[in-house]
C-alpha cells in the first residue's frame, strides 16, 4: 500500500512539474459522444497535438482556460487519455469549455492553458456514473479556477497569439 501511494505521489509530482502547459490547435471531430451521449460537448485536438504532449502529463482530468479563435477566455475541464469506459484504442485530449456556444466550431483554433490536475483517469461501471463524475470534475474545475493564482492566467497574452502564423 505504501509503495502504491509513493508511486501515486511521484506521478502527481511529475505531472505538476509540466504545468502550466499551453497548447493550440485546430478543433477536429472526435468520437461524437460528448454532446450526444453525455450532454457535455467537447472540442477535440488532432492526433499530432496529443502525440506531442509532454510525457509528464499523465492521463486524467485537468482544468484551465480556453479560447476559440482568440475570443473570450472561458474555464475548461479536459480529459486526457484512453477513456476506459469506451475502451478507446487511441489516446485523446477532449476539452469541455464551460460556456454555451451557439454553433460548433470545427476548424477553429483552440488555445488552452492547463493549470491543475483534478484526478487520474478511471473506468466507470455505467454511463450515469461517468456523467456524475464529469459533473463533479466540472464543479471542481470551477472552484479551482476561481483561485487568484489560476484566475490570472485568464488574461495571459498567450490567448492573443496565433501559433499557426
Amino acid at each position: 500500500m505504501i509503495r502504491n501511494l509513493l508511486g501515486q505521489i511521484n506521478r502527481l509530482s511529475s505531472t505538476m512539474s509540466a504545468l502550466p502547459y499551453f497548447a493550440q490547435g485546430e478543433v477536429v471531430k472526435g468520437f461524437g459522444r460528448g454532446s450526444k451521449e453525455l450532454g457535455i460537448p467537447t472540442a477535440n485536438y488532432p492526433d499530432d497535438v496529443v502525440k506531442h504532449l509532454p510525457s509528464e502529463l499523465t492521463t486524467g482530468v485537468y482544468c484551465g482556460w480556453a479560447s476559440v479563435d482568440h475570443g473570450d477566455v472561458h474555464k475548461m475541464v479536459l480529459s486526457l487519455g484512453w477513456n476506459p469506459y469506451y475502451q478507446n484504442t487511441k489516446k485523446s485530449m477532449e476539452t469541455h469549455i464551460m460556456h454555451q456556444f451557439k454553433d460548433d466550431f470545427y476548424g477553429s483554433n483552440l488555445s488552452i492553458v492547463i493549470l491543475a490536475f483534478i484526478r487520474p483517469e478511471k473506468s466507470f461501471t455505467s454511463l450515469d456514473e461517468l456523467i456524475r463524475a464529469i459533473k463533479t470534475d466540472i464543479a471542481e474545475a470551477d472552484m479551482l479556477l476561481d483561485r487568484p493564482e489560476n484566475k490570472i492566467f485568464q488574461q495571459d497574452n498567450f490567448f492573443n497569439v496565433d501559433s499557426r502564423l
